[in-house]
């Protein structure tokens, strides 16, 4: 039988709306910040929406994600901010890439066979944001010249120059199509684009996984390095779901999977609580884990944040759009995490739950904690900070849960007044011991990840 390697997190990175560094990000996980904001004006223009919030992004700005011109030009913001959320894993841990080829911004990282290296990463939809903005240029450049026109030939003081006026400000696309839209869609850019950008020759694979993207991209990253096929693995996920007309947004608005409107917006995200109405959409995010070789971590003296133990995942055959209600393959994937990890319930003391506060998830989320794990164990959701940014939730949670267990503190679970279920729920920052902790993603589709994380202690 193969020899399992241990595996460690030895750097992770982040992009978020409440920090684009993991030292910031988590700072303001523990002091309970979350960015809630009216979207944008103009989406109103095109629907009548039940949500009218989400959680922005800051504007994202190439030079502060590492990117030239050329490489925003031709990337999709979901590619830029997974590239600077695995920049930051790599000088975390120790790895501080070296520029080789300077009109590329192509680096490389020394000491390190680049075959052994394996880029994981998981994204929910990919280029969403550049099929919509070339595809508006595809079917309204045209247009908008030809209404321009017909407006040309219309008497100053006529009244239609006002509905002409009105038509024509609403028809927004770009300056031009992009050539490079096919590569700027695709949802395996976001890895293939980190393995360019840092020259690594390992496995490169991108996962599609909805929600759970991130989840599992971390998972089989996990037993790749502990399988021995690869030493180091760039692991997370990413998504960018903005678009001009606020299509993305409406899609889970019809749907309705967001929160409801309510006088106070800041209350309104509220996973697990009696009173959920939704999910608070987010605008985007990426995070990415560095896993390593446990004693190739212990050679390079890297700094060892949390170790990562075990992985589970099932599917439902149930719904594409709705949890199956008996939480059965959760409940299974949850076993096979803890049989993987070679651990029992009593082991794990946290559960970063996917709690995205909606109806159905949380009721069979909480009745499942409860049935596999009781009552005690510490539960909260980083949903309720930082809203749904569907494929790279999972890694972010990951994150996460991997610096709960290094400084022995979960963030509250914020804005839970009135709970659905009696467990230990996170009502404050709480200072704990943790020596194990379950990170879980379910997704549309039917899909259910897990990833266990133990305190690394030797």
């Amino acid at each position: 039988m193969a020899v399992k390697r241990r595996v460690v997190v030895t750097g992770v990175g982040v992009v978020s709306p409440i920090g684009t560094s993991a030292e910031e990000f988590w700072i303001n996980c523990l002091e309970g910040k979350s960015p809630v904001s009216p979207i944008p004006e103009h989406w109103h223009r095109y629907a009548d929406y039940h949500s009218s919030i989400w959680a922005k992004l800051e504007p994202l700005d190439p030079d502060a994600l590492g990117a030239t011109r050329v490489e925003a030009a031709q990337n999709d913001p979901v590619t830029l901010i997974a590239g600077h959320a695995a920049r930051q894993a790599l000088a975390g841990a120790g790895l501080e890439p070296e520029l080789v080829n300077r009109r590329a911004n192509a680096y490389r990282i020394a000491g390190v066979d680049a075959h052994r290296v394996g880029v994981f990463m998981g994204t929910g939809i990919g280029g969403a944001n550049s099929f919509l903005d070339n595809h508006s240029f595809q079917m309204l450049a045209n247009l908008k010249a030809q209404l321009a026109d017909l407006m040309a030939q219309i008497p100053q003081d006529d009244q239609r120059r006002d509905a002409f006026d009105s038509i024509l400000g609403s028809m927004h696309h770009g300056r031009r199509f992009n050539p490079f839209v096919v590569s700027m869609l695709m949802p395996n850019a976001v890895a293939a684009h980190i393995g360019m950008k840092f020259s690594l020759k390992g496995p490169n694979l991108s996962y599609c996984v909805a929600c759970a993207s991130g989840t599992v991209a971390i998972g089989h990253a996990f037993h790749a390095v502990r399988s021995g096929s690869v030493d180091f693995a760039i692991s997370g996920g990413s998504e960018y779901l903005d678009d001009y007309y606020g299509g993305i947004f409406h899609g889970f608005d019809v749907a309705r999977a967001l929160v409801r409107n309510c006088e106070d917006p800041e209350r309104a995200n509220r996973p697990f609580d009696m009173n959920r109405s939704g999910f608070l959409f987010a605008q985007g995010g990426a995070a990415v884990l560095l896993l390593e070789e446990l004693d190739s971590a212990l050679a390079r003296g890297a700094p060892i944040l949390a170790e990562i133990v075990g992985y589970g995942e099932t599917f439902d055959a149930y719904s594409v759009m709705s949890i199956a209600p008996d939480g059965e393959q959760i409940e299974r994937m949850m076993q096979l995490a803890l049989a993987d990890a070679g651990l029992s319930h009593a082991d794990i003391h946290y559960v970063n739950a996917h709690g995205t506060g909606t109806q159905a998830n949380d009721s069979v989320e909480t009745e499942v904690i409860e049935r596999v794990f009781g009552r005690d164990v510490l539960v909260n959701s980083t949903k309720s900070l930082i809203g749904h940014t569907i494929g790279a939730s999972g890694a972010i949670e990951a994150l996460v849960t991997v610096m709960s267990l290094k400084d022995q503190k979960t963030h509250v679970c914020k804005n839970l007044e009135e709970p659905l279920a009696d467990l230990n729920f996170t009502r404050d920052v709480t200072s704990a011991s943790m020596q194990a902790a379950l990170s879980q993603s379910f997704a549309f589709g039917g899909h259910n990840a897990g990833v266990i994380f133990k305190q690394f202690a030797g």
